[in-house]
Order: structure tokens, then C-alpha cells, then sequence
């Protein structure tokens, strides 16, 4: 079998997937959410939000609700660091698109994960909530956790910011 062969049909078969590092372990997010990778800096507080909620920054003129994924999924806060940046999203809100900021320890790389090479994520009992994982992709010995980015939050939790992008659709900052 030669390379013109098999192309196709892995491209078929297989998801890219944005691949980044998150208290020691690797996790993906498909790459078609991903607008793109700005570096960290310096975010807003807004008051009354959730604790994982950073703050917004001004993107060129919009506003932007930012994340931060170690807070959310209960990891162990650390220093920013100069590796540390912000993934910009867009993900289905409440009322339409919204586009939201992800801190994150450190791009790692795109890759394509075989649709073989898949599995669903397991069930962990005890009212442990699963529901973001879109699976568990293997590469070799090692394991991607592939978040679902539409459902990391919350209804509740994407009206909270749904509410600080609807002062971006009101007035743009300049």
C-alpha cells in the first residue's frame, strides 16, 4: 500500500484535533472550534461570574469572555508561565454563537486521531459528570482527552457569559 492509497481514506476516518497541556495531561478540542492561539495577557475581572471565569479581554475591538480550564476542571492552579495562552472558541450559547477565550498551560500540536482510535469515555459512577468528553483518543501509549468544548460549561454557566458578549454585540471597544 503507498501513501496516495491511504491518504483518502485516513483523511476519511480521522479528526484533527487541537492538542494542548492541562495539569500534566493532554487534552484536544476539534479543531474546527478553534478560531485561533493568541498569547496570554491581561484579562478583566468582571464581578458576580463564575470562579472559573478569568475575566474578558478586548480582541481587536470585541470582547471576549475568557475561561480558565485548570479552575473549571478542578486542577491545581499554577503561574502563568510564557507558554501559557488563550485559545479563542466558538461554541453554540443561548441566544447564537458565542466566542470564548480558554486559558491553557501549552499548545502542544494538531494531530489526526483515526476514527478506530476513539473510544468513549468511560463511566466513572458516583454522579462524575462525563458528559464534555467527546472520548478518549489513543496515540500509541499515550492518551488525549477529547473535549466536547460545547458542553465544558454549563446552561447556566454559558448565560453567565452570554450576558458579557452581549455588551460586544452593543458597542465594540476600541
Amino acid at each position: 500500500m503507498n501513501a496516495t492509497t491511504s491518504k483518502p481514506s485516513q483523511a476519511a476516518n480521522s479528526q484533527k484535533f487541537l492538542t494542548f497541556e492541562l495539569g500534566g495531561e493532554t487534552y484536544g478540542v476539534e479543531i474546527l472550534r478553534v478560531q485561533e492561539i493568541i498569547g496570554i495577557q491581561n484579562v478583566t475581572r468582571v464581578p458576580r461570574m463564575p470562579g472559573f471565569v478569568r475575566g474578558v479581554i478586548n480582541l481587536r475591538g470585541r470582547i471576549i469572555p475568557v475561561i480558565d480550564l485548570r479552575t473549571r476542571f478542578g486542577i491545581k492552579e499554577t503561574p502563568d508561565t510564557e507558554h501559557t495562552c488563550i485559545v479563542i472558541t466558538q461554541i453554540n450559547g443561548p441566544s447564537g454563537p458565542l466566542t470564548m477565550g480558554i486559558v491553557i498551560e501549552e499548545v502542544s500540536e494538531v494531530i489526526d486521531i483515526p476514527e478506530g482510535q476513539v473510544e468513549s469515555a468511560p463511566e466513572l459512577g458516583m454522579g462524575i459528570r462525563t458528559d464534555f468528553l467527546l472520548g478518549m483518543g489513543k496515540l500509541g501509549d499515550a492518551i488525549v482527552i477529547l473535549l466536547d468544548i460545547e458542553k465544558v460549561l454549563s446552561h447556566t454557566d454559558l448565560e453567565a457569559l452570554d450576558d458579557v458578549h452581549e455588551i460586544d454585540t452593543d458597542k465594540k471597544v476600541d
